[in-house]
């Protein structure tokens, strides 16, 4: 099935949490925070101004975000645990370092 949010809603699927500190002690799933990391799966079309023209979304399917801890509706798609929120939910996009890109 294929999920299209409207408007200026945004699909995202957590990514997960780390499995240890930096220090190397494993943390058990009972004492995880929800990772407020994740990466966009669906766009909506985007919101209309009050003249009625429609304004795109900065965000695009592939990009790596932040968003609050409560923000968004927790939903599962297709056995997915995925959260829909609206596009001011998220407080910025996650870019790779310019060494990253040139290594790839």
């Amino acid at each position: 099935m294929k999920f299209r949010p409207l408007h200026d809603r945004v699909v995202v699927k957590r990514l997960d949490a780390e499995e240890r500190t930096r220090g190397g002690i494993i943390i058990p799933d009972t004492a995880k925070e929800k990772p407020q990391e994740g990466e966009v799966v669906a766009v909506g079309p985007g919101a209309r101004d009050e003249a009625g023209k429609l304004v795109a979304l900065d965000v695009k399917v592939g990009d790596r975000v932040l968003f609050g801890k409560w923000s968004g509706t927790e939903v599962r798609i297709d056995g997915q645990d995925l959260l829909i929120m609206k596009e001011s939910d998220i407080m910025g996009v996650i870019e790779a370092s310019a060494t990253l890109k040139q290594a790839a």
